[in-house]
């Protein structure tokens, strides 16, 4: 490739970072400019260094890279943003592709997996994983219900809030909505996946790999699904 290809890294994890970043240097003309931990650092540095594309982790510290990539794309529609993710989950891969995103691809994949991945992209093209493009076309005619199916990204990423133990103020801060529109949104998403209560919304997301038993600090509860909210 003729130009240089810069890339801005987001991961939580300076180890698995900095892992990344030598493969990735390894390419010709491709560089790590900026690196984040969070969504809302990777939104500011994107603004800050408009990097050819995007490796954006699932999970991170707060709002997840879902989020981040929802954001950066409101600034800019033609970012690429290719999310790299240890849920080996059709709904992820789903989700992430419906909010922007032009790549999904398991951090199970082999290396050269990404490296062609990235390529994809800078081609003007998406791309997933083999893992995931197997389970994609495998579950097009018949694809077992989960209960992120019916949600959208916002909502996704609100019901992951949620369930990882934030307030609704927490939320709308994170978020930048409002008390009310967080509010509406959970009782909205209750409805939609058909929980009984807030315990009962946690452990679904908990079926759904949104969250798991470490970040919720709700287990009495979760172990009870149909238990009284008190």
């Amino acid at each position: 490739m003729s130009e240089d290809v810069t890339i801005l890294l987001v991961d939580d994890h300076p180890v698995v970072r900095e892992g990344y970043r030598r493969l990735l240097e390894r390419q010709p003309g491709h560089r790590v400019v900026a690196e984040a931990e969070t969504a809302a650092d990777a939104y500011k540095l994107y603004k800050a260094c408009t990097p050819t594309i995007v490796i954006m982790d699932w999970s991170l510290p707060g709002p997840s890279g879902l989020e981040g990539l929802r954001h950066i794309r409101q600034w800019d529609k033609q970012a690429r943003i290719l999310v790299f993710s240890m849920h080996q989950n059709i709904g992820f891969a789903l989700k992430a592709l419906e909010a922007g995103a032009c790549a999904y691809v398991t951090k199970s994949s082999p290396p050269a997996e990404l490296v062609k991945a990235i390529r994809t992209v800078l081609a003007g093209g998406r791309a997933l994983s083999e893992d995931m493009a197997r389970a994609v076309s495998a579950g097009t005619a018949s694809r077992p219900a989960t209960p992120i199916a019916d949600l959208s990204p916002r909502e996704v990423e609100i019901l992951h809030l949620v369930a990882s133990g934030l307030t609704t103020e927490a939320i709308a801060e994170a978020l930048n909505l409002s008390t009310k529109t967080v509010q509406n949104k959970h009782y909205g998403i209750k409805a939609k996946i058909g929980a009984r209560t807030d315990a009962h919304l946690v452990w679904l997301a908990m079926q759904a790999g949104l969250v798991s038993e470490r970040t919720v600090d709700l287990m009495p509860m979760i172990a009870e699904p149909n238990a009284r909210r008190v």
